[in-house]
């Protein structure tokens, strides 16, 4: 199972995030192919080649770097062409419209599909209907979070489901 961790923007421009991050995964064993880096296209506004370099930094680790809340910022297509993203994922705010505006859906296809050609992964955020899954389904989308996938709880809940090897980094 991969390990996901938002950063924001600040803490992607303060202090040295490779450091800390490299850090951390020797601390509790993790091996950095677990790892997932989310990002905003906020991080990359400002110091664009300081943040490219730090993104690739992190990929040599081993590291994956996701691409958050797709769509809702400026230049995403721009970002997708400086850098590989191990995946992008697709802002709930397109999902939960999908039944009620047909804008929402041709977004979320054209996203598909741009990732499909680019071969990028795909995660919709915010699934939390039937009718969300089975439309995302049928477009093919690789993976899918929301309420109707799994709520959020604590994480000793969900020990059976991932392994207890997990404790050992958890609680490092």
């Amino acid at each position: 199972m991969q390990v996901a961790v938002n950063l924001s923007p600040v803490q992607f421009q303060a202090g040295d995030l490779e450091r800390a991050i490299h850090q951390i995964l020797l601390k509790t064993g993790l091996a950095p192919t677990r790892l997932e880096v989310e990002i905003t296209e906020g991080v990359l506004i400002g110091d664009f080649a300081r943040a490219l370099n730090l993104l690739r930094r992190l990929k040599a680790l081993g590291i994956r770097i996701a691409m958050d809340d797709f769509g809702t910022g400026y230049s995403s297509l721009s970002y997708l062409q400086s850098f590989p993203f191990d995946k992008i994922k697709i802002d709930r705010s397109f999902i939960s419209n999908l039944e009620a505006a047909p804008q929402s859906a041709g977004i979320v296809r054209a996203v598909l599909s741009l990732a499909h050609a680019l071969n990028i992964p795909v995660v919709a955020e915010g699934v939390e209907t039937e009718a969300q899954r089975a439309f995302l389904e049928r477009e093919a989308c690789e993976e899918m979070q929301g309420y109707l996938v799994g709520r959020p709880d604590l994480i000793e809940r969900y020990l059976d489901l991932i392994g207890v090897a997990v404790e050992r980094w958890l609680y490092a």
